[in-house]
């Protein structure tokens, strides 16, 4: 997959305004951690990650959204009336129907002929979106197209400490840790054809992998099915989907280099952020040094779709990409789907 024609055009984010701490979180475990005969510090410990982010109570998806979509429409001579894509992303949603993309819409007053539409594959989704939409852009059917999420832990976290000590058993704990690294968030990604673009950023292209063995790995939804009111549930055998992930990145990373060309690898990646033992095996893996990696999952734990977006803005508001870089955006997601895109910075 390359590209010739498309410009990264903007990157903006949202954070969540209220910082829970792992230590927090630790607290309210107390007395299973004590039924299970475990320290009184495991959260960070075991990932890495010392805070993260939750929304307000009642926020909904489409203004966290709005927010950051706005952000990046501002830092950009792109126009509403141009985007001819607008794109919802994020597991969280609003409804099941109307999509939530729609609200994001509405809320920049774009209308008439663009198409507004609703993209769900777990963590993957803002990255798939990208490729939708610069696909668009590469046919010269759109001029410019915007893809946003919303993530949202708050819900899912409470109910999954509530089922930890309704149970207390250490089997419910392995398959609930993943949960408790979840954090909450916005981004948006504007990606704008080279003729109206205001930006170096150049999307060159990318790889794309599937390994649907394992979509049982993770899974996230209400405990039985249908309908969205039920319990939610979040289950994830972090080990297998550490191993098969990256068995599953090493493949993608493969075709990744050889389709962009670049024998000697790029210069700064940016990944889905997980936590600490992914981050180390991923590189590992890959033979990247850790010296051309930007993580933010310490301070922002796994804000799901929107983590890779908001950390590569980050970074790039950090200086830590320089023009010109050949920059790496590797994204994986349950099911397990894997996606690396390349840019020149």
């Amino acid at each position: 997959m390359r590209y010739a024609k498309v410009h990264l055009e903007a990157l903006g984010y949202e954070l969540a305004p209220n910082v829970i701490t792992s230590s927090a979180i630790d607290d309210r475990l107390a007395p299973l951690y004590k039924a299970l005969g475990l320290g009184a510090r495991q959260v960070e410990a075991l990932t890495g990650i010392r805070e993260r982010r939750f929304w307000n109570e009642g926020q909904t998806m489409s203004a966290g959204a709005l927010a950051a979509a706005r952000k990046v429409l501002a830092s950009s001579r792109v126009s509403p009336s141009e985007i001819g894509m607008l794109i919802y992303a994020g597991v969280c949603r609003d409804n099941l129907e109307p999509a939530t993309a729609c609200a994001v819409a509405d809320g920049l007053d774009v209308r008439g002929a663009c198409e507004v539409l609703d993209l769900s594959n777990a963590c993957l989704g803002v990255v798939n979106g990208i490729v939708h939409v610069a696909n668009a852009i590469e046919l010269g059917q759109i001029k410019a197209g915007l893809v946003v999420s919303c993530e949202s832990a708050r819900q899912i976290v409470d109910m999954t400490i509530d089922r930890l000590l309704a149970r207390a058993d250490i089997e419910t704990f392995k398959t609930s840790l993943a949960t408790m690294t979840g954090g909450s968030g916005a981004a948006a990604v504007l990606l704008a054809h080279e003729s109206i673009a205001s930006s170096s950023h150049k999307l060159l292209g990318g790889a794309i992998h599937s390994a649907s063995e394992h979509h049982r790995l993770c899974r996230w939804g209400p405990d039985t099915g249908m309908p969205s009111s039920a319990a939610h549930v979040m289950e994830t055998h972090a080990i297998d989907v550490l191993e098969n992930g990256v068995r599953l990145g090493a493949r993608t990373w493969r075709d990744f280099l050889r389709e962009l060309e670049w024998s000697d690898g790029p210069a700064k990646v940016v990944c889905h952020q997980v936590g600490q033992a992914n981050r180390d095996a991923i590189l590992k893996t890959l033979s990247i040094p850790v010296e051309r990696d930007f993580s933010t999952y310490p301070f922002l734990g796994n804000i799901g779709t929107v983590s890779l977006p908001m950390t590569a803005a980050i970074a790039g508001e950090r200086r830590f990409l320089d023009n010109g870089d050949r920059v790496g955006l590797l994204g994986i997601g349950s099911g397990l789907n894997c996606v690396m895109l390349g840019v020149s910075w």
